[in-house]
């Protein structure tokens, strides 16, 4: 699958939080434009408060978790080929970075 151009969504449930047009690949991580969706207002806070952590992850690293564990919970990650297994996602204004698998992240 090429990366560039390609465009992956962010869902909760049946609505959409937003598309990330990528236009950076540098594997494992893909970033690109984030444009948010009707359902981004309902979890942006939570992207917010977990970006703010991952800055000071080596002194709030269960908090941090916790964060993401949330985001988890709430939202789904699309390629072009449909849902993946698991992902790790930032979103910052209109950019989003994030890497992805097809099978679940190892402990």
């Amino acid at each position: 699958m090429g990366f560039e151009g390609a465009v992956w969504q962010i869902r909760s449930g049946d609505d959409s939080v937003g598309a990330i047009s990528i236009d950076e690949a540098d594997f494992p991580w893909l970033s690109g434009h984030f444009t948010p969706g009707p359902a981004y207002a309902a979890v942006r806070e939570l992207f917010a408060r977990e970006l703010a952590l991952l800055e000071r992850v080596d002194e709030h690293v269960e908090e941090w978790e916790a964060a993401y564990a949330e985001i988890e919970r709430r939202v789904t990650l699309s390629s072009p080929d449909g849902p993946v297994a698991e992902f790790l996602l930032h979103i910052d204004g209109d950019r989003a970075w994030f890497r992805w698998s097809e099978e679940p992240f190892e402990d």
